[in-house]
């Protein structure tokens, strides 16, 4: 009963989503279709997301949402109090390194996207907030397992299996233990090709209200492997402008 009902809950986010991915309007059989929602029931939420002018119909048959929820979103994220002061100093490191620059934090047992600057380059990184990452295999995801107490860190590895992302995916605790302790020696975490194949970034932590978030710059693995030691160095003064 609490499933069926904690599924209920998110059904509008599951209607706002299908037409987030097919970017044109749909009809109610095809939103359902997409969906994976009844139709019977993709009725019932298609009506509660019109009456509350998040849709519109644009024709008798076929739907599509308003600005409204762009403007609601507006209105949150100018009022986000960690990008409020962080963003400045991420749109600053995407410029000084001309890669991607991303914040994220834990959400669980892996990393959610809070902000993503995506480089200028035509090759480049590319995610967007509110994705999420393992943390075992990304390089904010390293920079939060390496902000956990020894016995948080030892049991979490003791108790989760590392799944292979990539070949490159480290999935033996042993090594990730060595990893961590050499990121935390070298002053800053790093992937290549752990967690996307062919792309290598760099992460370092920031605290704030007593919570730890991970800044990384991540770039085509070529380029930033040339560029490390540079891309080090801003990352290091963008922390210090976080201070």
């Amino acid at each position: 009963m609490k499933a069926d009902a904690g599924r209920s809950s998110l059904r509008g986010l599951d209607v706002l989503e299908t037409f987030g991915r097919a970017g044109k309007q749909l009809s109610l059989s095809v939103l359902a279709r997409l969906s994976g929602i009844p139709v019977s029931t993709c009725h019932g939420v298609v009506r509660a997301l019109e009456r509350r002018g998040f849709l519109y119909f644009a024709s008798p048959r076929e739907a599509y949402p308003t600005r409204k929820l762009l403007e609601l979103a507006a209105g949150i994220d100018a009022r986000d109090p960690v990008l409020a002061q962080l963003a400045p100093a991420l749109a600053a490191l995407r410029e000084e390194t001309g890669e991607t620059a991303l914040l994220g934090v834990r959400q669980g047992d892996a990393v959610l996207y809070l902000l993503v600057l995506e480089s200028p380059q035509a090759i480049r990184y590319t995610a967007h907030s509110g994705d999420r990452k393992p943390l075992h295999s990304s390089a904010i995801g390293k920079v939060l397992l390496g902000a956990m107490g020894e016995a948080e860190r030892q049991d979490w590895l003791g108790t989760h299996r590392l799944s292979r992302v990539t070949p490159s995916t480290i999935t033996s605790a042993r090594r990730l233990r060595a990893d961590l302790a050499a990121s935390l020696r070298r002053g800053y975490y790093l992937t290549r090709g752990e967690n996307v194949a062919d792309v290598m970034a760099l992460a370092a932590p920031v605290r704030r209200a007593g919570a730890v978030f991970g800044v990384a710059v991540a770039g085509p693995l070529h380029r930033m492997e040339a560029a490390e030691v540079r891309i080090a160095a801003r990352l290091r003064h963008c922390l210090r402008a976080f201070d």
